[in-house]
């Protein structure tokens, strides 16, 4: 990005790095990149934490209420704000954060993506025509089993791109990614993590979900099934789909508050591990060190 940094700040859900980021954007006169696959959306304020308007006045942000909560989000949506970001700074000349707890986006722009062969108009047709998502599996577990072994019977976009690949390549996919390896989106970036004692941060997490359930997330997610219904991407998610569960009479408010609170820790716990098999040796530390940190980075 023409030499300006390019900072990432990784860390558990609850950890404190949306706080730490606006401090930093603020004093050093950055822009942020959220890394979350809920912030995204428009109209899910509670349940994501997103920074409010009023916190993220004087901050410029992507990846902040982009999607409508009719729309999918997925990894290429991450890529087009980032490279939207990246033009931003290099106007403006500025330092890039990109913050968040969806670590596998950063992952994605550093190791790169392939590229896909020009999509005919009659493939979407072709891929309806196999039946639904266990169908479409199902179909691509034939064609090419290595490829098929490595995805999720139910990660839609993977198998969408698959068979996009199959039908416009005249090629498996695992033959495809072979011969056109990913190329890096982003060439460098530096590092840094919160990281907390585990009990520490199950008292923050625990203090916000009660503060999320204060602000109103009950009513928030009744809006949200109200308007969109509950087959959306974005249900499935943790502090939304607990609700759902209340809703329909499968859990009381002190179990829903005790289970948004379980499922956020276990969530962090795998962010940690992600992070610490998928990216390179970075610095790791508590709100202070790491502040203390990336701002001596910036200076």
């Amino acid at each position: 990005m023409q030499n300006l940094p390019v900072i990432a700040i990784l860390g558990g859900s609850g950890s404190g790095k949306t706080a730490l980021s606006l401090e930093i954007a603020r004093e050093k006169n950055c822009v942020i990149l959220s890394l979350d696959s809920l912030s995204i959306y428009k109209e899910i304020d509670i349940a994501s934490a997103k920074p409010s308007p009023k916190e993220r006045e004087g901050v410029t942000h992507f990846g902040i209420d982009v999607l409508s909560p009719k729309q999918t989000q997925n990894v290429q949506n991450f890529i087009t704000q980032y490279h939207s970001a990246k033009e931003f700074c290099k106007q403006y000349n500025k330092p890039l954060l990109i913050v968040g707890g969806s670590s596998f986006y950063l992952k994605t722009l550093l190791s790169g993506i392939s590229s896909l062969p020009k999509i005919k108009e009659s493939t979407a047709l072709k891929i309806q025509d196999l039946g639904d998502l266990e169908a479409q599996y199902t179909f691509l577990a034939q064609i090419d089993s290595t490829y098929a072994s490595l995805i999720k019977p139910k990660d839609s976009y993977r198998i969408m791109r698959a068979l996009e690949i199959y039908f416009n390549a005249d090629c498996i996919p695992s033959v495809y990614f072979a011969n056109n390896p990913p190329k890096p989106i982003l060439e460098h970036c530096e590092i840094f993590e919160i990281l907390l004692d585990r009990e520490i941060l199950r008292k923050k997490i625990a203090l916000r979900t009660k503060m999320m359930l204060e602000q109103g997330l009950i009513d928030e997610v009744n809006g949200l099934i109200t308007r969109y219904g509950e087959v959306q991407q974005w249900a499935k998610s943790i502090g939304i789909k607990e609700v759902l569960a209340f809703r329909r009479g499968e859990i009381n408010l002190q179990e829903l508050e005790s289970l948004i609170t379980i499922h956020t820790a276990q969530l962090a716990k795998r962010q940690r591990t992600f992070n610490k098999t998928q990216f390179s040796a970075h610095f790791c530390g508590e709100n202070l060190e790491v502040q203390v940190a990336i701002k001596r980075a910036l200076a």
